[in-house]
């Protein structure tokens, strides 16, 4: 019997893998373009709050950051609430290219969708929420 943590494991990384082949061609790595998306949908965060919403660490979202800031995707300013924090936002060139990328990973995850029937797709997010609560409660 397959162990389930490593059956989920492998379409984590499968979905993973398929992103990053089609981002090459836009230059962007997964966590580079969750963080534009992040943008495209808030207007501005910290580095904090994508780290938070793009599920990597803040030191990852820093060199995400810089990256991003380097290709003239994204500006970086103080923020008007705190002196010491500095938020994003995308550039007309980050918000193009974002919306483009988006496009081709939306049809990364319609096919992903594809190969369920409406029902498998709401029994599969069904049993993944259920994993996610199991998870989250400590203990044996």
């Amino acid at each position: 019997m397959e162990r389930i943590g490593l059956v989920i494991k492998r379409a984590e990384q499968a979905l993973i893998n398929e992103k990053t082949r089609v981002l090459q061609e836009f230059r962007l790595t997964v966590p580079q373009y969750a963080a534009l998306l992040v943008l495209l949908q808030t207007s501005e965060a910290s580095a904090a709050q994508l780290a938070r919403s793009c599920l990597v660490t803040p030191q990852t979202m820093a060199t995400v950051l810089e990256n991003l800031e380097g290709k003239g995707l994204i500006e970086r300013t103080v923020s008007p609430l705190h002196q010491r924090v500095r938020v994003a936002r995308l550039t007309s060139e980050g918000t193009d290219l974002v919306r483009r990328a988006d496009r081709v990973v939306l049809a990364v995850e319609r096919r992903l969708a594809a190969a369920f029937t409406a029902d498998e797709r709401r029994m599969l997010t069904e049993h993944l929420e259920r994993a996610i609560v199991a998870l989250a409660h400590h203990g044996p």
